[in-house]
């Protein structure tokens, strides 16, 4: 393969430039030896993003490493500064996961921080994403970093921003401190030398803060107290959930739970998984068997910075199945609204938060009950900044997302599986306490709502050329909108990009008050809703389908989730994909 003159240059400048011995060995065997790789590594600057960077890690201005952590330190350094001109301190704090070279580049952002002058809180050992939130509100800091990709496969790595509220970087913050990291040209730019005064190492501390919060969460310590046997599983699959998902289950009162031993130690190979996601059934597989052989309550998996969840339980055959994200949310937000409610907690300036392409049974939940629920875009970030607009006036019961990420309470304003599982635990041992399994609850919540079905199909187009054809499907679908899907009526058009929803019966319109988003919704006369939205990140168009139908009893089950099943087949036929 010939390398293009550019990649090579761009290569060479590295040879040149500031950079460590190693590194330039590196590059110079990939000029050598490897034009593909080089071509990968070279022919981008690895974007930073709304969310900050992602990518693998190696050698090259595509990749994760020292040099561009540090270039995106540095950019987000100059942004604090001019953000905050007039305070005496700034203050950041970072944490760190379980993969491989996350405490080096952790190390890394302090050394560069602290050079720019900003007092830095480093954990001294990799935590959960949830608690570097948590902990940047608690120590009252401007800014956090967290260095992570979550689910991604071992040869990636991440670097997530947060701000002082504790959530990731939402409007203005995202696009301007983007604006600083595209003005740092080279390496140079980068103040490397770190002040060790400045820098300050968190030990159990916050731990213990949070511990005690997450605790006060509870609303049900005497069922608890009643099932403190009851079986629970439990894998970190190699991440960092292992260093408190454990101890706050104890704190809570569950004295039966057995950890995977095999996925027990951090480990950044993620060598028993083929991928360390909780939405896949691999990741689960050891998990299960485990399961199995004790003949367990409840299956809990945490990511590798344990803010998503993934939850098994077993059906009324005695078979372990995986919940899937909405399943899980559901059942979550239905216990802490039934218990707010028994507890007379709800006043009536309550509220949920859930995605739009989170199952609308959250919201039906929600309204019965007297509490408000606002929808967001896709990503936890909206929830977070959802949370900040109605800080003392209105109160946060819970919040989720399909794609396996919970929070119930503010103090953290990022999904949380370390509360999570010890929520799910609590809303298990609750069902249990009244002669319910964990599936039966969901299906006695299903006879009091509807059976709701949801189903994600991704079309993966790749290269220019499929970045031009999801560009097209959704122009099309804007020009000229079904009327009909699947022998329903579209009766609802919400589109994210012209910030617009069409009732089409009355042929009116109203304002979508969210951030532009090419995202476009068709809800149908029977309930059925169905998203399209290409993917942020993968050359990807994804297609959410939500369906439901009336469940008049427990015994009706199988037949109403086939004929959802089917309902939804034929919504992705009618739309040829």
């Amino acid at each position: 393969m010939e390398i293009d003159e550019q990649i090579l240059n761009r290569a060479k400048k590295w040879l040149e430039g500031n950079f460590d011995d190693e590194t330039k060995k590196q590059v110079q065997d990939l000029i050598d030896n490897d034009a593909t790789g080089l071509t990968d590594a070279f022919y981008r600057d690895l974007e930073f993003g709304t969310g900050g960077l992602r990518g693998i890690m190696g050698v090259g201005t595509n990749r994760m490493n020292k040099y561009t952590v540090g270039m995106a330190t540095q950019g987000l350094a100059n942004y604090l500064h001019q953000s905050y001109p007039r305070e005496k301190e700034l203050r950041i704090a970072i944490a760190y996961d379980s993969r491989n070279n996350s405490k080096f580049f952790a190390k890394t952002a302090a050394d560069v921080l602290s050079a720019n002058h900003i007092r830095v809180f480093l954990f001294e050992e990799l935590r959960p994403t949830p608690v570097l939130s948590f902990a940047v509100r608690e120590l009252h800091c401007h800014s956090g970093i967290v260095i992570t990709a979550s689910h991604n496969p071992k040869e990636y790595n991440g670097y997530k921003v947060y701000w002082k509220d504790g959530g990731q970087l939402v409007s203005p913050h995202d696009t301007n401190v983007i604006t600083e990291v595209q003005q740092i040209a080279t390496v140079d730019d980068v103040k490397w030398r770190g002040d060790r005064a400045l820098i300050n190492l968190i030990g159990n501390d916050i731990d213990t803060a949070y511990i005690e919060r997450v605790k006060a969460l509870t609303l049900s310590p005497d069922d608890i107290e009643r099932q403190k046997k009851m079986k629970i599983v439990y894998t970190p699959i190699h991440g960092t959930g292992i260093t408190l998902v454990p101890r706050c289950l104890k704190e809570f009162g569950f004295e039966n739970v057995s950890i995977v031993e095999a996925q027990a130690v951090p480990d950044g190979n993620f060598p028993t998984v083929i991928s360390p996601n909780p939405e896949e059934p691999n990741a689960m597989s050891l998990a299960l068997q485990q399961a199995k052989a004790i003949d367990a309550d409840l299956v809990l998996a945490t990511d590798p910075d344990a803010d998503r969840v993934g939850v098994a339980v077993k059906d009324p055959h005695g078979n372990f199945i995986l919940l899937n994200g909405n399943q899980t949310a559901s059942v979550l937000i239905y216990y802490l609204i039934t218990k707010w409610k028994e507890n007379g907690k709800i006043k009536g300036k309550e509220y949920i938060v859930k995605t739009i392409v989170t199952s609308e049974l959250l919201k039906d939940i929600a309204l019965k009950n007297g509490v408000d629920c606002y929808d967001v875009l896709t990503g936890f970030k909206y929830i977070a900044e959802t949370i900040h607009s109605h800080e003392g006036s209105k109160t946060f019961i819970g919040g989720g997302e399909e794609s396996y990420g919970y929070l119930v309470g503010d103090f953290v304003r990022d999904k949380d599986a370390v509360i999570a599982c010890c929520m799910i635990a609590e809303a298990a041992a609750w069902a249990a306490d009244r002669g319910n399994s964990f599936f039966e609850l969901l299906v006695e919540m299903y006879t009091e709502f509807g059976l709701y079905k949801e189903k994600l199909k991704s079309v993966t187009m790749k290269g220019k050329s499929g970045a031009e054809e999801i560009h097209a499907m959704m122009v099309g679908y804007r020009t000229n909108p079904p009327k009909e899907i699947a022998g329903q009526a579209v009766v609802e058009i919400r589109d994210y990009l012209t910030q617009k929803i069409h009732h089409l019966k009355e042929d009116t319109f109203e304002k979508i008050n969210q951030p532009k988003s090419d995202v476009i919704q068709f809800f149908l006369k029977d309930g059925s809703k169905i998203t399209i939205r290409p993917s942020g990140t993968e050359p990807k168009i994804k297609f959410y389908f939500g369906v439901k139908a009336p469940l008049e009893g427990k015994e009706a089950f199988d037949k109403v989730n086939l004929e959802l099943d089917l309902k939804v087949d034929q919504i992705i036929s009618a739309l040829n994909i």
